[in-house]
């Protein structure tokens, strides 16, 4: 049992390893001629052997953020709901559903957002447009729907199944000793929630979050449906643009030349980056949590 364990360890390893590998050597051309200023500059002209990641960057930074503001509130919420306030037959039909939810294939979600999505939205942004368009970030609206704003509500929707299903277990950890203590102090049910089960379990969720918008960043089916393709850094969510993830998959089957894919496999590296970054963050926060937990098992003994 321990040299299978062993091995199914060094598999990961190996694997991830070569991935770093094959990534680096394979971008190795695209590096030596755009260098750390593939990251700052806009440009994307294959044809003329001009790479920038920058409106990518921005676009995956965007899109994921948007989706991780909007998810985040929504799948606590539903996770408090399921954990502490339903009933067990409510719980029984709405907690599957939710899961559920990310079981639907990216490329159905993505159908969704330009069947319906896209063309609600073409009847909602010039209302929002006219109410907060003192605000930069709600531009001048898209005749289709098609943008950045489109693209974060897509991501939201595949996020959320991970916020509210890993906080809702982590709602549930909770002693019940302690809620029932808060309660007898004479708390109300929204107290209780707010002053034991919520900041027990903070960091949990914290990490919930994170690793949902590890998700989110490395989405691309779905998202190469409804943002656009466009690039370009634009401070309005109404206007198109681009993630990493969305360009790899859109133009990798056809490249124009050898420095094209080299440059291609530069904007993996740089999304590879990110998605460890975000798991180690998570992991970090995940530790923190451990240790609380702990905490709130010693409290209860």
């Amino acid at each position: 049992m321990f040299g299978l364990c062993a091995v199914a360890g060094l598999i990961v390893v190996v694997t991830l390893g070569d991935i770093v590998y094959q990534m680096v050597s394979n971008s190795h051309a695209a590096i030596s001629k755009e260098g750390l200023g593939f990251l700052v500059h806009q440009r994307w002209a294959p044809n003329f052997k001009i790479f920038g990641a920058a409106g990518m960057i921005y676009g995956t930074a965007v899109s994921s953020a948007f989706a991780l503001l909007l998810a985040t509130p929504l799948g606590i919420a539903i996770a408090l709901y399921l954990a502490l306030i339903a009933g067990p037959r409510v719980r029984a039909v709405v907690g599957p559903l939710v899961e559920m939810l990310a079981a639907v294939p990216s490329i159905i979600v993505g159908f969704w957002g330009v069947v319906v999505l896209a063309p609600f939205l073409s009847h909602l942004e010039p209302g929002l447009h006219s109410a907060l368009g003192f605000i930069p970030l709600f531009g001048p609206p898209q005749t289709n729907g098609i943008s950045m704003f489109a693209a974060g509500i897509v991501l939201m929707l595949m996020i959320l199944p991970i916020i509210s299903s890993l906080s809702r277990d982590l709602f549930l950890t909770v002693p019940q000793d302690l809620k029932d203590g808060a309660a007898a102090l004479g708390a109300t049910r929204w107290e209780v929630i707010r002053g034991v089960v919520l900041p027990s379990t903070i960091s949990g969720v914290t990490a919930a979050t994170v690793l949902a918008l590890g998700r989110a960043l490395g989405e691309a089916i779905a998202v190469s449906l409804v943002i656009g393709d466009a690039s370009g850094i634009h401070a309005s969510v109404f206007m198109p643009g681009s993630t990493l993830a969305e360009r790899i998959a859109n133009q990798f089957q056809s490249p124009v030349n050898n420095l094209h894919i080299s440059a291609m496999f530069y904007a993996g590296l740089v999304l590879l980056v990110i998605g460890l970054l975000t798991t180690l963050i998570a992991r970090t926060i995940a530790g923190r949590f451990d240790v609380e937990r702990s905490y709130w098992k010693t409290a209860r003994v």
